[in-house]
């Protein structure tokens, strides 16, 4: 294992860059996944990570040392910083000091949608988008399409809040969401409180996408044109709406209730 000391490090300041900047991650096809649970997540689910990073402090903890361990038996590459080195490029506050350096997935759009999914249109928030991840992997959906003018679905405050659901889906960004909608062999469902028909009231057994859209606008009216039902979630505060993540939750437990009755 190799050990850096120094800022100036080249491979420090890519790690750096990796941390504090979208446009670095784009152009480098890299993402960082920060602590103990989505670095034990990846490992299971996907396999060796491009490069192990570890605070010198780090190194006392059983965990982080088991997952160091697990790196460089599978051969991946492994650095060990003095732990002000390594805070500096992370975000999470009194967390275990490792990370993982990994190739941003890349998912081709399937040529047809026929398979339960989540369509999600210019969805801003990194905690919304991480949550609704996170149900939809509860929920046995397997393919979550991100527009153009979504929030980076494998940016490290997306990752952190889907606390590992990436890893069980297939997503896909900068989806055309209209083609996908426009000869998808599934119902298109988009929610509206202004719709007659309730979530409850929906037959849901059937394969289906889901349609969210902007935390403010909602979905563009273009797509909800196209959604094939729009339905409604009842609530009795006196409230305008609910938050999307919340909002996605219902529809896809809803959908594994009527599933498993």
């Amino acid at each position: 294992m190799k050990i850096i000391s120094s800022r100036d490090n080249p491979l420090y300041k890519d790690l750096k860059a990796l941390a504090g900047s979208a446009q670095a991650r784009r152009k480098a096809g890299r993402t960082l996944l920060d602590g103990v649970h989505l670095c034990e997540s990846y490992l299971q689910h996907v396999g060796m990570p491009a490069l192990c990073v570890i605070g010198e402090g780090a190194m006392q903890h059983h965990e982080a040392a088991a997952l160091l361990a697990q790196c460089e038996d599978g051969g991946a590459s492994c650095i060990q910083l003095p732990d002000a080195l390594f805070h500096a490029l992370s975000q999470v506050e009194h967390g275990v000091d490792i990370l993982f350096v990994i190739e941003t997935p890349q998912i081709p759009a399937p040529v047809r949608l026929n398979e339960d999914a989540v369509l999600l249109d210019n969805l801003q928030d990194p905690g919304n988008l991480g949550s609704i991840l996170r149900s939809a992997a509860a929920a046995g959906i397997k393919w979550v399409f991100c527009s153009t003018g979504c929030v980076a679905a494998w940016s490290p405050k997306v990752l952190r809040a889907g606390m590992g659901a990436h890893f069980l889906l297939q997503i896909v960004e900068n989806a055309d969401l209209q083609a996908l909608m426009q000869t998808a062999a599934l119902p298109v469902l988009a929610t509206s409180s202004h719709a007659a028909q309730t979530v409850y009231q929906c037959d849901l057994r059937q394969p289906l996408a889901w349609l969210f859209g902007h935390e403010g606008q909602g979905v563009a009216p273009e797509l909800l044109e196209m959604a094939t039902h729009r339905v409604a979630i009842p609530h009795l505060g006196n409230v305008e709406s609910l938050n999307v993540a919340a909002c996605a939750a219902i529809c896809f437990f809803e959908q594994v209730r009527q599933k498993l009755n």
